[in-house]
């Protein structure tokens, strides 16, 4: 056996960039999408949807559909109401929460654009598309609820009538200091409104599920584009009746998601139900369209801060009023989705007081939830808006402002006025390696220039100091939150009789690269080449056990898993090793996958060795079963904090609004590195997704509660062309919360660079007497911010 194992490296596989083992079938169409999935006998599903934001569903009949040619079944929300339950939210954030039911397709009342009236069952799905033409349905129009404020006014018209409010909650947190209390002894206190307004995920591959039936035994198997095939499964077999057991979730290779597939959908119960009904195999897949009317958006939030400061810049408080736009209905994490940003609004900044509000409020329009960052985003950006903000209120530069007020590296460990302990850090560091990178000085230099000058094309420099909250685990801070899950992770390791490796991972990737660095973790904890690692994922029987992928938690939960398992199988090995080497445990050293025993290195075996041995059972200590195989199930005592500096220059043309990203520069704070390229990747779409917002994207709606942004034709996703190159830099503060130093990436990017962009147009726009600009910073609104202020 020793002939077959492969010699192992001495160089560490933690910090190489590899390039992707994932990449090779995706780039050489060998890919698996749900899309793709062809099954003997498979039907296809097609939903009608509601034109209309809020109407009473007087009749819905299906009756001419079922004529068509090539129809199998139609039903309404009525047919297929035994058959499911409410669709499940899993946050319900406070005792007197709102609750309404959520069902998947509408029985009496449709409560926005997009709600699904009825199901067309066909044999093809161009059949089932076209048969919903023949559905007829009689609406009695009730008035759509769209302004967070009126919704909440006495008298409003109410998106669910039995509830008898708009509002779904009301959370507060108040930590330090009374708010009020430091206003009174403030010397500036600024009150500002910023909007976040609503985005609508766009992944590459729409959502999908194929539902395959085993008549015979009562199992289910469903193939889902989702992120999160163990929670799907829970909450599915609950929805459906079908017993946990007998169902199966697989998410084959999935095309992005960016949190709009953290979801459990009502499509996916449909296409369970339905198959149940027709004993058939069945497939949905979204078009674009329907992902924009019914995938849920993301943001939707009115912020009003108001901040409290000595004159010489020094922060006192921080107030943050949030109304947050629930949409119709509450979806998975809806409700829990602004409060992840609760506990950032303070950042990186120390303050005496902190005073938070969100209250929820219905509408008729898409349901909100996660979306990348899922509240982080929002919180960022308000309090790096207002400490501009501030600083222009004081005479002072944006940097200037922020290096008297954050957390200083020597203070590290630090408990942030909100409560939560940041474990390590080092703000200085970043901001001046960034600025070194920008050439900070110039550029006030060249604005000053061009303001002196009255150029019509203005230069402005934003800034954006952040710190985020990932690693969405701790099973005791979500309790508290009332969150109805866990946030632990799992991992398995089993080690093959030729000595090669799997990796059973709980975590479900969706493009992050976890195959790739999952291997390198694995093959350097164990001692074994890279390429003899296989990572196994996103299949409910495959892996049992199982939190899923969202929250910029896979490394620092699931990643830590994997080491730990590893380390599980090494101490396994080391009691065969130690009997077959004749040596006791205590007297083997460990290194590059070879136990050899101190002061006679000729003694030795391989950990692959011992895995054939260990296989053979021929020769084990007394009492071991048979195998070095090891899970293992972390839950991490704290959040991950990673950090950065993000700096951005724009030209803003003030005659025609048009503005155009000059040079863009950040350097992130990501703990210890596994694979330098991907994490490379994960901050140039970061900073893309945040352009966006800042530039480019919006969910518009009319006042009739229609969706006017409905195709890319008007909603704005930018391309590569409307991007400038990114300059990307790191420091290393390894966190202290893991064994290997590491914090999360996957959701930085969006964090940090909004605020860079839209503060540096507004920088750009002072001199005009222009205060704020809001998002998206499109040229008609940049040219009515200028217009206005010098009317």
């Amino acid at each position: 056996m020793t002939d077959q194992m492969t010699d192992r490296t001495t160089e560490s596989e933690v910090g190489r960039s590899r390039p992707r083992k994932e990449d090779a079938h995706l780039i050489t169409g060998q890919t698996n999408w749900t899309d793709n999935i062809q099954v003997s006998g498979l039907l296809h599903l097609a939903i009608l949807r509601s034109p209309m934001a809020h109407a009473r569903l007087d009749r819905v009949d299906v009756s001419a559909a079922l004529d068509r040619p090539g129809v199998v079944a139609a039903f309404t929300g009525r047919d297929l109401a035994d058959g499911m339950g409410s669709m499940p939210c899993v946050w319900p954030v406070t005792e007197d929460i709102v609750m309404p039911d959520h069902p998947a397709v509408a029985v009496d009342e449709v409560r926005h654009a997009g709600d699904p009236i009825a199901v067309v069952v066909a044999r093809d799905r161009y059949t089932a598309a076209d048969a919903l033409e023949s559905i007829e349905v009689d609406y009695t129009p009730l008035p759509p609820v769209l302004d967070l404020e009126d919704a909440l006014a006495e008298g409003a018209p109410l998106v669910h009538s039995d509830k008898g409010t708009n509002r779904c909650y009301v959370w507060p947190l108040a930590t330090g200091e009374s708010f009020d209390a430091v206003r009174e002894r403030a010397d500036v206190v600024l009150k500002r409104r910023y909007t976040q307004q609503r985005l609508i995920p766009n992944a590459m591959e729409p959502r999908a599920v194929v539902v395959t039936p085993l008549a015979a035994s009562g199992e289910y198997t469903m193939y889902s584009s989702t992120q999160v095939p163990h929670i799907a499964r829970l909450l599915l077999a609950m929805v459906t009746g079908i017993p946990e057991q007998k169902l199966r979730v697989i998410a084959p290779d999935v095309g992005g998601g960016f949190g709009s597939k953290l979801q459990v959908t009502g499509e996916e119960a449909l296409a369970l139900v339905v198959a149940r009904k027709l004993g058939r195999p069945v497939k949905w897949t979204e078009s674009r369209s329907e992902n924009y009317l019914a995938t849920h958006h993301g943001r939707g939030q009115i912020q009003d801060i108001e901040i409290a400061a000595t004159r010489d810049g020094k922060l006192l408080g921080l107030k943050v009023d949030l109304l947050a736009d629930m949409g119709a209905y509450l979806m998975i994490v809806t409700p829990g989705v602004p409060l992840l940003g609760a506990f950032m609004y303070p950042g990186i900044y120390k303050m005496d007081a902190y005073d938070f509000t969100c209250t929820g409020v219905f509408t008729t329009r898409t349901p909100t939830d996660a979306y990348r960052g899922a509240g982080r985003p929002e919180a960022t950006f308000a309090i790096e808006r207002i400490m501009d903000d501030l600083a222009t209120e004081l005479g002072l530069d944006p940097l200037e402002l922020r290096r008297r007020n954050w957390i200083r590296h020597e203070d590290f460990p630090y408990t942030s006025v909100a409560g939560l302990t940041y474990d390590s850090g080092n703000y200085e560091a970043a901001t001046e390696k960034a600025l070194g990178l920008f050439g900070y000085d110039k550029l006030r230099a060249e604005q000053a220039d061009r303001n002196e000058r009255g150029d019509t094309v203005r230069l402005g420099i934003g800034v954006s100091t952040y710190t985020e909250m990932c690693g969405l685990a701790p099973s005791r801070v979500l309790r508290d939150l009332r969150y109805a899950a866990g946030g632990w992770e799992a991992a398995t390791i089993r080690m093959l009789p030729t000595g090669k490796v799997e990796v059973v991972t709980g975590t479900s990737p969706h493009g992050q690269g976890h195959v790739t660095c999952w291997s390198q973790i694995a093959a350097d904890a164990l001692g074994v080449p890279f390429e003899d690692v296989e990572v196994v994922h996103g299949d409910t029987r495959a892996v049992p056990q199982g939190m899923d992928t969202y929250g910029s938690r896979s490394l620092v939960v699931g990643g830590i898993a994997v080491h730990h398992a590893a380390e599980k199988v090494v101490a396994k090995a080391r009691k065969v090793a130690a009997h077959l080497l004749e040596a006791s445990e205590n007297d083997l050293e460990f290194t590059n996958g070879v136990f050899s025993v101190k002061g006679s290195p000729e003694a030795r075996k391989t950990i692959q060795e011992v895995a054939f041995e260990t296989f053979s059972s021929h020769d084990l200590p007394d009492g071991m079963e048979p195998t070095i195989n090891a899970e293992h199930l972390v839950d991490p005592e704290n959040f991950s904090y990673p950090h950065g500096t993000h700096l951005c220059a724009v030209e803003v043309d003030t005659e025609t609004g048009q503005t155009r990203i000059r040079s863009y520069v950040c350097v992130d704070d990501v703990g210890k590195v596994v694979n330098p390229m991907i994490v490379e990747g994960q901050v140039h779409g970061g900073i893309a997704q945040g352009i966006a917002q800042a530039l480019f994207e919006e969910a518009v709606y009319d006042d009739e509660g229609n969706l006017v942004s409905g195709t890319m034709a008007d909603y704005l996703v930018p391309s590569a062309a409307d991007l400038p190159d990114f300059v990307t830099d790191r420091t290393e503060t390894p966190s202290t919360q893991n064994p290997l130093g590491v914090k999360g990436v996957g959701e930085a990017g969006t964090i940090a660079s909004t605020p860079a962009v839209v503060n540096a147009v507004v920088d750009a726009l002072r001199p005009l007497g222009v205060g704020d600009v809001r998002m998206p910073c499109s040229p008609q609104r940049v040219w009515a911010a200028i217009e206005e202020a010098a009317r």
